[in-house]
């Protein structure tokens, strides 16, 4: 009996012992989990900036700084100041690098790619190059101890924290393979002074870090703000739409309970184009409504067909008339699925057939069959749903920030969160999208998904005929 009850005590000590065993995983899982999720948005996910709050006069005086900053410094370290080492050649060409930003086709645009080069170039040379060569030759004296802090905090301050540490970490060690190589004779790093000027340099290095990232933190905090208030503004509108749907509404019937009246006819006409507008009028505030949740996409758990996808969002689109909506073709190779969200990628397919319908009407385009063509197939374990059509293209200089948040080519009608949404979308189900265009000959945009089940035999080879309505 004894016997029995010190078993009996054992395991429900072993019970209590598991428990709480268990609960220690799973606080332990909780609580790393959301700090792995910020460390995967702040490292992969936050969208690279290789040039902070960017402007063309900012880019034009930091380029004056640069090439007068050296000037000014190479007189005051070589006269005023002398340092044990100063190369006035080596400041001759730091500053003309700045001299480059100043330049118009450089800094004119500052979301372009050439600009967004050169200025990575230039600082990526400019501080962590030559402001390390300069401290090694110096032997770490307190004067550039004092400016390769500096060099720190206004590295931080220009660009992308991941861009600074990469360009910070790689241009040390380069000037430091150079030095080393080539570099000249100095007297060595003063006794007992590696470990102090160590701590100053994680220190500055370390406020740099969290300035930048708070800086980052805050744009994305101010970006949700504004799409939350994109959202509330578009679904407000809602109201006197409600009232517009009423009066047609109210016009139809009057059409109806009065039929021999000469007006009847052209009452029920303009009721049915009135609908038309609010019907119109209210695709485009969900689309507003769905784009403002740029960065509230839910997770990818819905299987997703390709195929009945594509032929919902095309028989749903509210086309301006019969023109639009028979220049649609749709093309069938292979049939896949995938696991997304099918509200959110139908508003991807919305967003990329309504850009594809205003360049076929700003080239005046007569909307001939196959005009604007979608192809669905499959290879190996990715499918693709490629959009293209022939209207007015996109410029080469836009194409590398279509993508972006509030930038679009239609400056009077676009907001510039469509694209930007429907990159948002399929990158968060592990896929991906890219364009190709040239300017007055159309463009392609290629959506590349992992395929959640086998592929299925091809379906159809010919062009598919349009959806109907």
């Amino acid at each position: 009996m004894g016997n029995q009850r010190t078993t009996s005590r054992l395991s429900w000590i072993r019970r209590i012992e598991a428990s709480k065993l268990l609960t220690a995983i799973s606080k332990f899982r909780f609580g790393v989990k959301p700090k792995l999720q910020w460390l995967r948005e702040e490292v992969i996910n936050a969208p690279l900036e290789p040039i902070l709050h960017p402007s063309s006069r900012r880019i034009w005086w930091l380029g004056l700084s640069i090439f007068a900053g050296n000037a000014v410094f190479a007189w005051i370290w070589s006269v005023w100041l002398p340092q044990p080492y100063e190369n006035l050649a080596l400041r001759f060409i730091a500053s003309v690098l700045g001299l480059t930003l100043m330049v118009s086709r450089i800094n004119h645009d500052p979301d372009s790619l050439l600009a967004q080069r050169v200025f990575s170039i230039v600082f990526w040379l400019e501080l962590p190059v030559f402001f390390s060569w300069m401290y090694l030759c110096n032997s770490g004296n307190p004067v550039w101890l004092a400016t390769a802090a500096s060099m720190l905090l206004i590295y931080y301050l220009v660009t992308d924290w991941r861009l600074a540490t990469l360009g910070t970490i790689n241009g040390f060690l380069l000037s430091l393979m150079v030095f080393t190589l080539a570099g000249p004779t100095v007297a060595p790093f003063p006794d007992g002074q590696v470990a102090v000027q160590v701590i100053v340099f994680a220190f500055t290095w370390s406020i740099a870090l969290l300035l930048n990232l708070s800086s980052a933190n805050l744009r994305r905090n101010q970006l949700s703000h504004t799409l939350a208030t994109i959202g509330i503004m578009a679904h407000e509108l809602r109201t006197p739409l409600s009232t517009a749907a009423l009066l047609g509404d109210a016009m139809q019937m009057e059409a109806t309970l009065w039929p021999s009246s000469p007006l009847a006819p052209q009452i029920h006409k303009l009721a049915v184009r009135l609908q038309r507008v609010v019907r119109n009028m209210n695709h485009q505030i969900d689309t507003q409504i769905t784009n403002a949740k740029l960065r509230q996409l839910p997770r990818p758990t819905e299987l997703v067909s390709a195929t009945r996808l594509v032929a919902d969002a095309v028989a749903n689109y509210p086309y301006a008339g019969s023109l639009q909506e028979h220049c649609v073709q749709v093309v069938i190779h292979d049939e896949f699925t995938f696991r997304s969200c099918s509200r959110q990628f139908s508003q991807v397919l919305d967003n990329l057939i309504k850009n594809a319908l205003y360049s076929l009407m700003a080239a005046d385009s007569s909307y001939a069959p196959g005009a604007l063509r979608i192809e669905i197939s499959a290879h190996k374990n990715y499918g693709t749903i490629t959009i293209e059509d022939e209207g007015v293209g996109i410029k080469p200089e836009a194409l590398q920030q279509i993508f972006k948040p509030f930038f679009s080519s239609n400056k009077d009608t676009g907001h510039g969160l469509g694209l930007a949404f429907c990159q948002q979308v399929v990158q968060s189900v592990g896929g991906s999208i890219s364009v190709k265009s040239r300017f007055a000959l159309g463009a392609i945009f290629l959506i590349a998904l992992p395929i959640a089940t086998p592929i299925a035999k091809p379906i159809a080879k010919p062009i598919a005929k349009p959806v109907a309505k």
